[in-house]
Formats: structure tokens, sequence, C-alpha cells
């Protein structure tokens, strides 16, 4: 591989970064507008107008449908929330008390129990409850923390969805433009080779991101229906706070499924413990049997290579990199199936 492909590969990586981060706005708002054009493109073909009108027309509609969603789905999340969070000091009442009636319990049986073995008994029983304390204080600080981080960064989102939305009718309306531009940069006989790997760009981004929202939807249609089952309450809100987590591949549903049935056992409920396990096994034979196949089919590329660019691109950028990782794997393949870059290793004798 010569110095220039090196170089080259770097500067890709690079901009890679800055549009995941900085340029993220911008890099939706243009996902968003190559996913409208074959509607603009009819619109312009049916309706007999121009590029300017049909465009604003499916861009209104699909800001339209966004904000409508957003608003039912923030009303609906930030009510039961605000139950939820007007309910949490009943619920460690009940935790507390649940406790206290156990350690009465307990005190009578250590009476019976030689003094040593009595004292090593309360000793590791008082060390567990001041753990399963500290726990529970430190995830309410942490979900205060994060309501009060959202709130900070309000200004900041409002900046962000709003250049978002403008963007889009932006690249709507100067896409064909925009393509012509790009594919100027290049040599005339590599023209045809790009639009190659465009094509295949395409189809692989738009299978990936098909492929992760059928994955949520999966498992918030799972989660919901088991909290629905075992009497769960703000179910939406709950499921919704389960398919956040378990888009980051370090944790997933079991980082909330498991714990809170530990929770549920120790407080006596059972019921409930016994059923978050099934429903996280349930989830997590369901995952394992679907995942690789929609990956495969959708993206064009091995669960194996989908995982472990997920997990190494979170490893070094963070979250960015649960898309930046993909997304590098996915450009090497539709620039090698057309032939623009090959790596091959040649050992010497």
């Amino acid at each position: 591989m010569s110095l220039k492909t090196v170089l080259i590969m770097v500067l890709s990586l690079a901009f890679l970064y800055a549009l995941f981060t900085v340029g993220a706005p911008f890099l939706l708002a243009i996902v968003i507008a190559i996913f409208l054009e074959p509607a603009i493109s009819l619109l312009m073909a049916k309706g007999r107008m121009n590029r300017l009108a049909a465009s604003t027309i499916i861009c209104s509609l699909f800001t339209l449908v966004m904000l409508g969603l957003s608003y039912w789905l923030g009303v609906k999340v930030i009510s039961e929330t605000i139950d939820f969070m007007k309910n949490a000091p009943a619920y460690f009442n009940e935790a507390n008390a649940y406790v206290q009636q156990t350690m009465e319990r307990t005190q009578l049986f250590y009476n019976s129990m030689p003094p040593e073995l009595a004292e090593q008994a309360q000793t590791w029983l008082e060390t567990m409850l001041k753990t399963l304390t500290d726990t529970l204080n430190s995830i309410v600080r942490s979900i205060s923390g994060y309501f009060f981080n959202i709130a900070v960064k309000i200004p900041n989102l409002f900046i962000f969805f709003t250049v978002f939305f403008v963007s889009i009718y932006l690249f709507s309306m100067n896409l064909t433009r925009l393509k012509a531009s790009f594919l100027s940069l290049f040599h005339e006989q590599s023209v045809e080779k790009v639009e190659k790997v465009l094509v295949n760009l395409r189809k692989a981004i738009f299978g990936f991101i098909f492929s992760q929202a059928i994955m949520s939807a999966l498992t918030y249609v799972l989660v919901f229906c088991g909290f629905a089952l075992l009497g769960v309450s703000f179910p939406l809100a709950l499921s919704l706070l389960v398919v956040a987590v378990d888009i980051l591949p370090v944790l997933g549903v079991g980082s909330v499924l498991i714990p809170w049935a530990i929770y549920s056992y120790i407080v006596g409920d059972s019921y409930l413990g016994t059923g978050l396990v099934i429903m996280f096994l349930v989830i997590l034979v369901v995952r394992r049997v679907v995942e690789p196949k929609v990956l495969g089919n959708a993206v064009g590329i091995s669960a194996l290579s989908a995982l472990v660019s997920l997990y190494v691109g979170y490893k070094i950028v963070g979250v960015v990199g649960l898309f930046l990782g993909p997304i590098v794997v996915i450009v090497y393949e539709a620039m090698r199936k057309v032939g623009l870059l090959s790596i091959k290793i040649k050992l010497e004798d």
C-alpha cells in the first residue's frame, strides 16, 4: 500500500470523525435528503412540478410527521417520568419497610445462633444492606443528573435540530447539483467506479440504519409486552429507557433487567423478579437468532464484522464510534468491491 493511499485513508477517517461529531446535523440531514429523494423524484414526475416545489412539499411533510411524533412521545414519556418520580419515595419507603421487617425476623434468628456466628452473619448482612443502599442512592443521583444534563443541553438541542431541519430543505433542493460537483472532483475513468461505490454505500448505510431500527423496534415490543404482562407501571417510558440503554453494546437490556430482578427478589416480589429474568432470556435468545440474519441481509457485512466494528468504534471514540465503526467497514467493503482499494500482503522469501 503506497504512502499516498495511507494518507488518503487517514484523512478520510479524520473527516468521518469530524462529520459524526461537529457535522452531525449536516450528516443526518443529507442522509434524510437521500432517503426522501425517491419521493421527490416521483412527485416531480407525477405532479409535473420543479424540484424546488417538490422538495418543499416532501420535506415539509417529513418535518410535520417528525415534530408530531416527537411531541406525542415527549408528552407521554415526560408525563410517565413525572408520575414515576412522584411515586419514587413510596417505592423506597416500601423497600425500606420490607428491609426493616426482614431485619426484625433475622434478629430473632440471630438470638438462637452461637454468639460468634451470629456476629459474623449480622456483619455480613449490614455490609450487604449498606452496599444495596449506596447502589440505590447512586442510581437516583445518576437519574437526577441525567435529567439535569438534558435540561442544560436544551438550548444546544434546539440549535442542533433547527440546523438539521433547515439543512434537509437545502440538501434536498440541491442534491443533484451536489452529486455532480462531487463527481467532478474525480478523473473521468474513475467516475463510474465512484458511482458504484456511492450506490453500494447508500444501500449499506440505509440497510444498517434499517437493521438497527428493526432490532430496536423488536426489543421495544418484547420489553413493552413483558412489562404489560407483569403489570409494571409506566411501561412506555421504561421500555424506551431499556431500548436506549440497549443501543450501547457494552450494556444491553441485561444491565437494566437483571439489577431490577435482583432488587425485586430482595424486597420479596419474586413474581416480578422471575418475570424479569425470563423476559431477559427471551429477548437474549430472540436477538441472537434474528440479529445476524438482519445485519447480514441489510448491510452486506457479516454479523461478526458488525459486532467488532461496533465495539471497537465505541471503545476508541465513544458513542460516536457506534455509528462510525460500521460506516468505516461499509466504506471499505464498497471500495474493495469496485477495485478502488485492494490490500494484499506479500511475504518475501
